[in-house]
């Protein structure tokens, strides 16, 4: 069946949607694992001993490129084991995994491909990641800014405003923006996107770690070096009872001590709290960009909330006292990837599609298309269109090493 991808690469974790052709139109996206447990796909590469990569694994902290999006523009690269790596080929690679992996759950290659990213690059970066990518034969990948992928998002699931702000808040980034639905019923960036980073859900984590070190001090320092171990467990802790506390309204943070388990009690006002100094500064930055671009919250049709940190009920709450009306998702987390394969249909098919057959399997957007959703990296109209879609294969490393891309599947085997 015929279908397009849409894909999100962050600092911290990466997600993919499709959507398939069904009864003469693009169907509605739907999120697609990355691996064979639903958790999001860690933003990961392990640089084995022998030159292979694993994603979504962390190991030897001079063998794993973790936060690659963030490091993309950089002059210095990435030194793995020794060997350097320009961050955005460590993206193409995390792109082509994901490529790979929908297509075999798909049994087919895309017809147009769509990647998010930040709104915040300019020219510069994007430049250099569309570069990677037709390096590693990627070339029929496109870029769109993530608020106006997360605007299509919104839109798909029943939003119909004209003028937005976008408030992705992520695992370690924050971005907010304004955007504006065009002539063409398309949503493109407005004024200056606003960003924050190192702010993001890892921070909100580490503030209720700080809340448990404090209440477990004695016990802590009674076991001496022995409690490391229950240390390093506790950030994965915190974001599980960070996870619990968007639904609930009480949870435990649950450790094990050399003398035994151990539960620290956490309720949701005493964890909002903890947060509440770090989710105002977001809020309070939504409100400059709104400010920047000579408007006001009233005059907005929506915030349209993005990231898996705007899960977290203070968020609504702090946006709503601000005045700004709020436009929740069932999945805030996959909204980019969503939104990135309605714009990687609009691509597809952008007009209108009269009764007939679906077009043909494996093609992709080409650059003579009529009006297709305006691309993030401007790119001239008369530019040579993309090269024709392939089957991925083991990838090829800068020299002087040559060096395969091997694909995490867990534990399986």
């Amino acid at each position: 069946m015929p279908y397009v991808l849409g894909m999100q690469i962050g600092n911290t974790s990466s997600a993919a949607a499709v959507a398939r052709w069904q009864d003469g139109s693009w169907g509605r996206p739907e999120p697609v694992a990355l691996q064979p447990t639903p958790a999001p796909l860690p933003s990961t590469l392990l640089r084995s001993p022998d030159g292979t990569f694993t994603l979504g694994e962390v190991g030897d902290p001079d063998r794993t490129a973790r936060g690659i999006l963030g490091r993309v523009g950089d002059d210095v690269p990435l030194l793995l084991d020794g060997d350097p790596y320009p961050p955005q080929t460590l993206i193409a690679l995390l792109a082509a995994h994901v490529i790979e992996w929908v297509g075999e759950q798909e049994g087919d290659v895309a017809d147009a491909i769509v990647l998010s990213h930040p709104a915040g690059w300019g020219r510069h970066r994007r430049e250099l990641l569309q570069r990677a990518l037709w390096e590693r034969g990627l070339g029929e990948v496109t870029l769109l800014p993530r608020t106006v992928t997360v605007a299509e998002s919104h839109a798909a699931r029943g939003f119909s405003g004209d003028l937005a702000a976008v408030y992705a808040f992520g695992g370690d980034t924050f971005e907010a923006a304004l955007v504006r639905r065009n002539p063409r019923g398309r949503y493109e960036t407005v004024g200056v996107p606003q960003g924050l980073a190192g702010l993001g859900g890892t921070v909100l984590d580490e503030a209720l770690a700080g809340h448990v070190r404090a209440v477990l001090a004695r016990e802590l320092a009674a076991a001496g070096p022995a409690a490391q171990a229950t240390l390093r467990a506790l950030p994965a802790e915190c974001e599980r009872a960070k996870r619990d506390l968007t639904v609930g309204v009480q949870t435990d943070v649950q450790l094990s001590l050399p003398t035994g388990p151990v539960r620290v009690p956490v309720s949701r006002l005493q964890f909002e709290e903890l947060i509440r100094p770090a989710v105002r500064a977001t809020v309070e930055l939504l409100l400059r960009a709104v400010q920047a671009a000579g408007l006001t919250p009233a005059r907005l049709d929506g915030v349209l909330l993005a990231g898996g940190a705007s899960r977290i009920p203070l968020v609504a709450e702090l946006l709503a006292a601000a005045g700004l009306p709020v436009e929740t998702a069932p999945d805030p987390q996959a909204s980019a990837a969503t939104g990135a394969a309605v714009a990687a249909a609009q691509i597809r098919t952008p007009a209108p599609v009269p009764a007939g057959p679906p077009p043909p399997a494996g093609g992709v957007a080409r650059a003579a298309a009529p009006m297709p959703v305006r691309p993030a990296d401007d790119r001239p109209r008369d530019e040579p269109p993309p090269r024709p879609p392939i089957r991925f294969t083991p990838l090829d490393l800068p020299k002087p090493s040559r060096r395969t891309l091997v694909r995490s599947r867990g534990r399986e085997g």
